[in-house]
């Protein structure tokens, strides 16, 4: 049985499955939800369309605050349930620092949910949940 379960969420229906799946199926551990902040976002919510300087201060901003809202849902989520959990956020690559939090946390299980992209846009733009799974220390669940 998992002692320390870490649960990637985003807004997305399959991340709080995920969460679902975790409260449910590990409710004695400790569940951290993490959320991940992409700077590649920053860069990409601009364009040479914008037309001139950004503040990418207020871009970080912005990001961070939607962070704290989806965190906040996560915690929500688990109350109804009568459980504490943790949470976090963490800036870099959305795989890699899910990878990294598990190792340098001591976690030892991860619960995802998968996107469910299929075909030419799963080879083309990858897989979270996959890349996770591949390159994780410890067993990955994936939800979907």
């Amino acid at each position: 049985m998992a002692s320390h379960v870490l649960v990637p969420v985003d807004d997305s229906e399959r991340s709080t499955d995920a969460l679902e799946f975790a409260l449910n199926e590990h409710p004695d551990a400790r569940i951290t939800a993490i959320h991940v902040i992409d700077p590649s976002d920053f860069y990409a919510a601009t364009s040479v369309e914008t037309g001139g300087m950004v503040d990418y201060e207020q871009l970080r901003q912005s990001h961070e605050t939607r962070a704290d809202g989806i965190l906040k849902d996560a915690r929500e989520q688990a109350a109804e349930h009568g459980i504490e959990i943790e949470t976090d956020d963490v800036v870099g690559s959305v795989p890699g620092s899910i990878v990294d939090y598990a190792e340098e946390e001591g976690v030892d299980h991860v619960v995802i949910g998968s996107h469910g992209r299929t075909g030419a846009s799963r080879i083309l733009l990858g897989s979270v949940a996959e890349t996770v799974a591949r390159r994780s220390p410890v067993p990955v669940t994936i939800v979907r």
